[in-house]
């Protein structure tokens, strides 16, 4: 078996599905406790974990978190060494203690809008809308459930005599006009629902208002929150600026496909959905300056990271907005973050696999199998994992 040179598709796009070179893993990093104690062995990801059966991992629903903590910092966290494999529990109230002065931390400031909607076509049918994505003040790309596709130029019925006017289809969205004179953001939050993740098995509630969103959030249009940013309260953040720790910012707008199953064989094949992002000119010198003085870069979630990488094509981070549907899989070689905070994904995601490509194929799946263990709550209410990035 030939693996490719270490430089193979070191310069894809982004928005490439293929690794940036060949993974490897080492057979005897498994820990013997799990039945693995043959001699090293050098096996490429590419050939055997591209299958999405191979990101899949027993979860009791017992563990899926319906609630928020009490308090957001609160939670319990797994410590992941991806260069070892050592894993370490704690509390995610001791977070602090894992940075240093000099490092930066980079959040996602997008903020959740009340995307969730109900109405009635114009035939008396019941709808449902998600507002995927606000264009401007009147327009948006929704997801429409109904028991039949509604037709171009019809109107559904939502609230107050407000209505929308579905304009046109786009791919498996539509487009959709508010026909109210409040802008369409404004009118969101006055009419609209909070979209829970489909996990919560639940209606949302007044505290979801408050808990299903960061505290820094501010730059309203994402209809998920990014979830690692539920764990900091704002006396958290202000000990990490004391201890000399940077903060900075990015924006990706979370869509609904972040929630989508990757529903063929070979991972190689999914085409990941479209998502705005931004990252500011403040945000790459900060980097830069931490680097300069052998600081590291901690991403806060993975939607933090991929809004970074997808910002650092050919190796150099800019500055810059657009559209991203950059697929991270093992193999992927990182440019930017070189820790991630994120929370415990679902079994076969896209999330979980960025995961594995960050820590380890091995490393991940002995951590996620010891969280089960140790009964920590998954999803974007659970708790938390701290992941040093596997270096090979």
């Amino acid at each position: 078996m030939v693996l490719p040179p270490r430089d193979f598709e070191s310069r894809a796009s982004t928005n490439s599905a293929i690794p940036a070179d060949g993974g490897i893993i080492r057979r005897n990093q498994v820990r013997s406790k799990f039945g693995y104690n043959s001699p090293p062995c050098y096996l490429p990801f590419s050939r055997l974990f591209m299958k999405t059966q191979d990101f899949d991992f027993r979860l009791p629903p017992a563990l899926i978190a319906q609630f928020p903590p009490e308090q957001r910092r609160a939670s319990r966290l797994l410590h992941v060494d991806g260069r070892t494999g050592a894993l370490a529990d704690g509390m995610f109230n001791s977070f602090p203690t894992f940075v240093e002065p000099g490092d930066v931390m980079v959040f996602n400031d997008t903020r959740v809008i009340k995307a969730r909607l109900f109405g009635v076509k114009e035939s008396g049918g019941q709808v449902e809308i998600l507002l995927e994505r606000v264009l401007d003040e009147k327009h948006a790309l929704a997801q429409i459930r109904a028991s039949k596709a509604p037709k171009p130029d019809s109107r559904i019925a939502i609230t107050a005599g407000a209505a929308f006017t579905v304009l046109e289809r786009v791919g498996e969205m539509y487009k959709v006009r508010l026909e109210a004179e409040t802008p369409l953001l404004a009118w969101l939050d006055r009419h609209g629902s909070l979209p829970l993740p489909p996990y919560i098995s639940r209606q949302p509630n007044p505290l979801d208002e408050a808990r299903y969103q960061t505290v820094y959030a501010s730059k309203p249009g994402a209809v998920a929150a990014p979830t690692a940013g539920l764990h900091f309260d704002e006396a958290m953040l202000s000990e990490l600026r004391a201890r000399g720790v940077s903060i900075a910012y990015v924006t990706l707008h979370v869509g609904a496909g972040t929630f989508q199953p990757v529903r063929v064989d070979d991972v190689r094949e999914h085409h990941m959905h479209s998502e705005w992002y931004h990252v500011p000119q403040e945000t790459v010198e900060a980097i830069a300056q931490a680097k300069a003085r052998s600081g590291r870069v901690l991403a806060v979630g993975t939607t933090s990271l991929r809004a970074l990488e997808s910002a650092a094509g050919g190796g150099v981070l800019r500055a810059g907005y657009g559209d991203t549907n950059i697929f991270i899989i093992p193999g992927y070689r990182f440019q930017v973050v070189e820790r991630l905070l994120t929370n415990f994904h679902l079994p076969k995601s896209t999330l979980f696999m960025l995961a594995c490509a960050f820590g380890g194929m091995v490393n991940m799946k002995l951590a996620y199998r010891h969280a089960v263990e140790a009964s920590y709550r998954f999803f974007s209410y659970g708790d938390a994992m701290l992941i040093e990035r596997n270096q090979e």
